[in-house]
């Protein structure tokens, strides 16, 4: 059973700004990820489900997460079917997010008043989401889809909706300042936040480094906004 509640998940997206964006089949890996995360100042993270027995691995790394970490509100991404949302939200999953607009997913989400972000890539994808109760949206493959300016865009006739762009955000000044400025509610970022080099070589003190430097340059945007 989700620990947070799905305005709690929305509210904390918000308040971050970035939502780390991660898979690894070893649980160890996982783990000293989150807590690296944790230690810059994440406090929304979405593990996802891209290996086999990755909702093992999930298991494990949300109990792991709730002794050890117990403000990291823990969700699962890459969630492209209905019975796959029940599994992660038998594990205790306080958000999902998905690729894809898919109503039977919205449905078992919203049974169960757990917060959900489907895939959108248009003005109507994202309207039928908000219809059936997506509190944030994603904006997937985020630079492909449009960028910041496609944010934008979309939130002069649809003001009331939360994007969070995945794909193709950078842990950068210039980046950032381009997605907060257009008006993003969070962003979700991947290989770029965690690096393939921190993985190989096991240095989560750097990863540490970036996520708290992001997360002050958000910090920033927002101040002078």
């Amino acid at each position: 059973m989700a620990r947070f509640s799905r305005i709690e998940v929305v509210t904390k997206m918000k308040e971050t700004g970035i939502v780390p964006v991660f898979y690894h089949g070893d649980i160890e890996v996982c783990k000293k990820v989150a807590e690296a995360c944790y230690r810059g100042g994440i406090r929304v993270f979405e593990f996802t489900n891209r290996g086999d027995f990755a909702h093992e691995v999930f298991s494990e790394l949300n109990k792991y997460a709730t002794a050890e970490m117990p403000d990291l509100i823990m969700g699962v991404g890459t969630v492209l079917d209905a019975p796959t949302a029940v599994i992660y939200m038998q594990l205790g999953a306080n958000f999902i997010v998905s690729p894809v607009l898919n109503a039977e997913i919205a449905k078992v989400c919203n049974r169960r008043k757990i917060s959900w972000s489907p895939g959108c890539g248009s003005i109507t994808e994202i309207s039928n989401a908000e219809e059936l109760g997506a509190e944030v949206v994603k904006i997937f493959p985020g630079s492909q889809v449009g960028g910041p300016a496609f944010v934008k865009a979309v939130l002069g006739p649809l003001p009331w909706t939360f994007i969070m762009p995945t794909g193709g955000v950078k842990p950068t000044e210039e980046n950032l300042r381009d997605w907060f400025e257009a008006g993003v509610h969070c962003v979700g970022m991947g290989a770029q936040l965690i690096t393939k080099e921190i993985i190989d070589s096991g240095d989560y003190g750097l990863l540490e480094e970036r996520a708290s430097l992001a997360l002050g340059i958000v910090k920033r945007i927002r101040e002078t906004n």
